[in-house]
């Protein structure tokens, strides 16, 4: 047997050891390495903390944070509540004026003579005992207890307390293409529409868009072709017209 083969299987042995070393040095796994996440940009803009910048070993931002980052000035220009719901104006309605037809309530406290229920008359007046009439036309009924008291102050009463309601409002007139025209009475928060209907509805020739409304108030009069949801007054006249074809 020759004398080098012994040498050979021994640096085949030693190979074969440094190579086994190599691959358990490769197979060994790292350690896991704790990353912090730097804060986004969003959060900034919503609840206005300060924005930190990553370290140089976090990776560079996504074109999403670079787009937000661009709008971020836009936010911080504009006010918090930019988009806050405008506060609605607050309206009033028309204190209503008395006129003839109206049949109100007067009361007199501690007067039970006085208290009753009186019509204005077509002079637009009441007449109570003591005091004759009073003139309640053009009034709002606060006016009209004002002036009542007025009156019965002056010889009658020390010191009267008035109230006086609208018990019943003058009635309203319905005319033309319906099919019950008429008058009929009167109930608040009427509108055009709601009295066609109490009128029976419109006829099958009338022509719906083409109302026309009368509205008398301290005598002087307007007239006006006007939609189905105008608000209806007491006294007012309504006109149906007729469609020809």
């Amino acid at each position: 047997m020759p004398v080098g083969f012994p040498m050979r299987g021994v640096r085949a042995e030693i190979v074969s050891l440094l190579a086994g070393l190599a691959l358990s040095g490769c197979m060994q796994t790292a350690a896991p390495v704790a990353t912090v996440q730097p804060r986004s940009e969003l959060d900034y803009m919503a609840y206005g903390q300060p924005y930190s910048a990553p370290n140089a070993s976090v990776p560079a931002r996504s074109a999403v944070a670079d787009s937000v980052g661009a709008l971020r000035p836009s936010f911080a220009a504009s006010p918090r509540n930019a988009y806050a719901a405008a506060p609605m104006p607050v309206t009033h309605d028309t204190p209503y004026r008395l006129d003839a037809g109206d049949k109100l309530r007067v009361v007199v406290y501690g007067q039970e003579g006085l208290t009753n229920t009186y019509a204005i008359d077509a002079g637009g007046a009441i007449t109570m005992p003591l005091i004759g009439a009073v003139g309640a036309r053009g009034r709002t009924p606060a006016g009209l207890a004002a002036e009542i008291s007025a009156k019965l102050r002056n010889g009658y009463i020390r010191e009267p307390s008035v109230a006086v309601e609208v018990e019943t409002y003058r009635p309203f007139f319905i005319l033309g293409e319906v099919a019950a025209p008429g008058q009929y009475p009167y109930v608040p928060n009427m509108s055009v529409e709601s009295a066609v209907a109490i009128a029976g509805g419109f006829s099958p020739r009338a022509k719906r868009d083409h109302v026309t409304l009368t509205n008398t108030d301290n005598s002087t009069s307007s007239r006006a072709i006007v939609p189905l949801g105008t608000p209806l007054s007491p006294g007012d006249t309504i006109l149906v017209g007729e469609r020809w074809f």
